[in-house]
């Protein structure tokens, strides 16, 4: 996001009771594009690329598109508008009324090109004058400085340095330069129109801008147009402006559209029906995230500024092995097709991992090189608490998995666990549980039971895993003395296992993340049996953290908030925000243990199974908590306003995984190899 487009909306939302200043907000709107190039489509029509971490290409910043008639532009709003995808695919239809007529908009993502496809009724253009009119705004490698335009003919080219991003039509097109905010206008109270008023007063601002003014034919019998736009690197100026010609041509009509988004999502898409209501919308969603190496962003970046937050534009190891291990469960259980992922998850970690055996705390997805992050202290020379212990042992228990189910012959996941196994090992203490770190939420340091958690089921998987007998067996120790330690996280008076431990004492609020315990011990009880009392103690824990955590409040949405006096992002709200990620992740444990308690032979299955699928179903589709599109944000307000990053991954992945264990019927784990056919011969 570049400054001009962030002040305007700074200066437009100040006083907002929800919105926040200054932001990129997806929460409305819908995203297209399984490739490396992610381009969000809003209500009124308008085009912005949230590619960068995805590809190393910003692409479009801010567009517009209206109507032309006799003069007078109609640029198009989202009041009124009407959006949606067509079927299966990721082609996003956008119907818009100008006046008594009807305009209706296609677009689909491509690799590196973007189609915007426009098809009005006969008599909007049965006036003399009828155009279009699209403005776009674009940010070669962020920048809205020093960019410059060429113009050829029929297409138009604006660059920096590295990046060159073109645009074309397929029919005629006329451009023109506009220049962005002036100083004043930023400085001023209130916000600029975009596009502003052709104002300039040089003769080479136009060519010294990334903005580019579009008036672009309205023909043919059924009055259409195709706008393309295409992010290059590769410094081809020839080969780029051939295929961005092309692209426009070959896709002048709807159906040569719809088609290229039916083809893509028969080739990106796996197979993803099996009888799971919602699941196509959960894979497109988890794909929109995806880049080329397989890794996956937390959401679409919506404060590049770091105004409210820390960014989301990012790869998690936390977030992406979480992602990677429940699509791996839904997979063996339904068989989606998914080995492609799976495969190119365990190279991600593989490459990325640190020679201590850990993964940093974010990393950019398209490349794997360290990101900005609040949490890269094993990578500072010097000794640290900003460490995220959880995300290397969420890593290693999907590696772990992986060499179970999919490639047990793979030497250098092996290679790359035995390490993860040296740096799991170097965060413990004495005492049997992690040190101090950050946690998950990363907004306090200590020694929590998500982590112990999450330490847990990393070494019960690695003890399973088909590796050298002395790694397992070691593995298996860990495991075994880690299990004892988290008696000391026993709360007895609340009947809860404690948020953290900080300076010696027990911090006993209820927290979402705490939940992680329940998969722990699935995956201990199929190394060793998890004891009565352990049962018990969970399932008052999960219980008790359900309750506690739940919120009903008077309006549209309910569900779990993320823990027990969270005050993020809450705004003139009087309590905190239910999260989906809290949501899905209280019905995968709700469900979870009930296969762990019914295959110990305890009557209180039932029980949490029906717990856990009604707080699925708020998630899953039709819930209060799903949004057009299926997209599940990360957070709502009390009146069901969504929040913060939209789609959010990995809420998506733990509804697939959940709604996959109730559909498949099985009692058994991914702890049990007996009911999962392996992925490999």
């Amino acid at each position: 996001m570049e400054l001009h487009g962030a002040l305007n909306d700074f200066k437009r939302l100040q006083g907002d009771p929800q919105r926040f200043p200054g932001e990129r907000r997806s929460t409305t709107g819908l995203f297209s594009g399984l490739d490396e190039r992610l381009v969000h489509v809003a209500l009124d029509g308008s085009l912005r690329d949230y590619s960068y971490p995805l590809s190393g290409l910003a692409g479009i910043e801010r567009s517009r598109f209206g109507l032309e008639r006799d003069g007078d532009v109609h640029w198009f709003d989202a009041d009124g508008s009407e959006q949606r995808y067509v079927d299966d695919t990721a082609v996003v239809e956008t119907t818009h009324t100008v006046g008594e007529a009807t305009c209706i908009q296609y677009d689909i993502t491509i690799g590196p090109l973007h189609l915007t496809h426009f098809e009005f009724d006969e008599e909007v253009v049965a006036a003399d004058d009828v155009r279009l009119q699209a403005c776009f705004g674009f940010a070669p490698e962020g920048r809205t400085g020093r960019t410059g335009q060429l113009w050829h003919g029929d297409a138009a080219e604006v660059h920096h340095n590295a990046e060159h991003d073109f645009l074309a039509t397929s029919t005629d097109l006329s451009v023109s330069g506009q220049v962005p905010e002036r100083f004043a206008e930023l400085l001023a109270a209130e916000s600029v129109d975009f596009p502003r008023s052709p104002t300039d007063d040089r003769y080479e601002e136009g060519r010294l801008s990334p903005i580019v003014m579009s008036e672009i034919a309205v023909t043919g019998s059924s009055p259409s147009t195709t706008v393309a736009t295409l992010l290059t690197d590769d410094g081809d100026r020839t080969d780029a402006l051939e295929r961005v010609r092309a692209a426009a041509a070959d896709h002048a009509d709807r159906e040569a559209v719809l088609e290229a988004g039916r083809e893509q999502a028969r080739d990106r898409l796996p197979d993803s029906g099996h009888g799971i209501e919602g699941a196509v919308s959960d894979i497109r969603a988890l794909s929109l995230l995806r880049a080329s190496t397989g890794a996956r962003i937390a959401g679409p970046e919506f404060d590049p500024f770091y105004r409210y937050s820390g960014g989301y534009g990012y790869t998690w190891f936390r977030d992406d092995a979480e992602i990677a291990t429940f699509l791996l469960d839904a997979d063996l259980r339904l068989g989606l097709g998914l080995e492609e992922w799976h495969a190119k998850s365990a190279r991600f970690y593989r490459e990325t991992q640190l020679p201590d055996g850990t993964w940093p705390h974010r990393v950019w997805p398209h490349n794997g090189d360290l990101a900005p992050g609040w949490a890269h202290g094993r990578l500072e020379d010097s000794e640290s608490d900003e460490y995220q212990a959880d995300q290397t042992a969420s890593v290693a228990a999907f590696l772990a998995t992986y060499l179970r189910y999919v490639d047990p012959a793979d030497e250098a996941v092996q290679e790359t666990l035995a390490a993860a196994l040296d740096g799991l090992d170097d965060s413990l203490d004495a005492d049997g549980l992690p040190g101090r770190v950050q946690n998950a939420w990363e907004n306090m340091t200590g020694r929590f039971a998500h982590t112990a958690a999450t330490f847990l089921e990393a070494y019960a998987a690695i003890a399973r895993a088909p590796v050298d007998d002395s790694l397992a067996a070691r593995a298996q120790e860990r495991a075994r003395t880690i299990y004892e330690a988290i008696d000391d996280l026993w709360v007895p008076d609340r009947g809860i296992y404690a948020m953290r431990k900080d300076d010696g004492i027990r911090d006993d609020r209820l927290d979402g993340s705490t939940l992680a315990l329940v998969t722990a011990h699935q995956e201990y009880d199929a190394l060793e049996s998890v004891d009565d009392e352990r049962l018990d103690r969970l399932g008052s824990h999960v219980e008790t953290t359900l309750d506690g955590l739940y919120r009903d409040p008077d309006g549209p949405v309910e569900g779990l908030v993320r823990f027990e006096g969270d005050p993020w992002r809450v705004r003139e709200q009087d309590a905190e925000k239910i999260w989906t990620v809290t949501t899905a992740w209280g019905a995968h444990a709700a469900v979870s243990l009930g296969e762990l308690l019914a295959a110990n032979g305890r009557k209180e299955a039932e029980l949490f199974e029906e717990r856990g699928r009604a707080l699925l179903a708020l998630v899953g589709p039709g819930g209060a908590l799903r949004r057009p599109g299926g997209y599940l944000p990360e957070q709502v307000f009390d009146d069901g306003t969504p929040d913060s990053a939209t789609p959010l991954g990995w809420p998506h992945a733990i509804r697939l995984a959940t709604a996959s264990a109730l559909e498949a019927s099985v009692s058994s784990t991914l702890a049990d190899t007996v009911d999962r056919a392996p992925l490999h011969d």
